[in-house]
């Protein structure tokens, strides 16, 4: 049997949790950043991290990439496409041993179902240009994967929380907002429950869509005042949504109301969340400290 090697498109904070959580899993783990500082810092740790700004490439990338048994996607893309596909798809196609892709994308995909429930069957209807464009890579990186005869995982992710990005430290730091829109209700997903499916949906080869969700949509001023309880902090005074001062991104982020459901982690994939709602994710955060990231 030949050596797995793994490359992740984006190493940010999902993809770099991804790498740390599969060490030992593959004879070698690569991927990109966009800086050399990271690069030279995710090397340290036995990354083999490449630098790709999404406009050119070096023959080291290119190698790395052609390496590869398993490819995972993190990175978003724009309104010229899909950076990876628009300059590494040959390197893609020349990969022998290509076994694997995972696709990263968004719960925004299935757009507004006023507080319905969305499931992996649910056909997407973006609103947002973001999402559209996500929809959009989604169907080029499929027509890739059929033209290799490789599956293709898209995981669909919602919210994301974790060490340094959570409602606890913008509690701390006096930046959260309890916004509160009648009937609204999001889900999340913490960093490290992202690395456990994303890594056994490579390790089965999994094909298909895979909501990667909690097990709780839940209001977001529900969130916050539980982080200022667990913190030990008052609340932040109620605002409503309607009168509040926010930025267009923000008010079209509340304009997709929806309740996603994730069966298939279990079903398909073996998973069983250590995270299922915001309160086992929120509490484990203050408990280790790791809420300052």
């Amino acid at each position: 049997m030949r050596d797995k090697h793994l490359f992740i498109f984006g190493l940010g904070f999902s993809g770099q949790a991804l790498a740390r959580r599969v060490k030992g899993d593959y004879a070698t783990i690569g991927g990109t950043v966009r800086h050399p500082e990271k690069s030279a810092q995710l090397r340290a740790e036995g990354i083999d991290a490449h630098v790709f700004d999404g406009e050119t490439i070096s023959d080291e990338l290119v190698a790395a990439v052609k390496r590869a048994t398993h490819v995972i996607q993190s990175i978003a893309p724009g309104t010229a496409g899909d950076p990876v596909l628009g300059l590494l798809r040959e390197a893609l196609a020349g990969a022998p041993d290509l076994a694997w892709i995972g696709y990263l994308s968004t719960v925004g995909v299935y757009g507004d179902h006023g507080g319905g429930w969305v499931d992996e069957a649910t056909e997407p209807r973006p609103l947002s240009g973001r999402s559209i464009e996500r929809v959009r890579a989604e169907t080029e990186w499929r027509l890739l994967a059929d033209e290799l005869g490789v599956p293709i995982g898209i995981f669909r992710l919602s919210g994301i929380y974790g060490p340094g990005r959570n409602a606890l430290a913008q509690i701390v730091d006096g930046t959260a907002r309890r916004l509160v829109k009648p009937g609204q209700v999001f889900n999340r997903i913490h960093v490290a429950d992202i690395a456990t499916v994303v890594a056994a949906g490579a390790a089965r080869e999994a094909a298909g869509v895979f909501n990667v969700t909690d097990d709780e949509p839940a209001p977001p001023q529900d969130v916050v005042a539980f982080a200022a309880e667990t913190a030990g902090y008052p609340a932040p005074p109620a605002i409503d949504f309607e009168t509040a001062d926010l930025s267009p991104m923000v008010r079209s982020f509340y304009g997709e109301n929806k309740r996603v459901g994730n069966k298939r982690l279990a079903a398909d994939l073996g998973v069983r969340l250590a995270y299922p709602s915001y309160r086992e994710g929120i509490a484990a955060l203050w408990k280790d400290g790791s809420w300052r990231g």
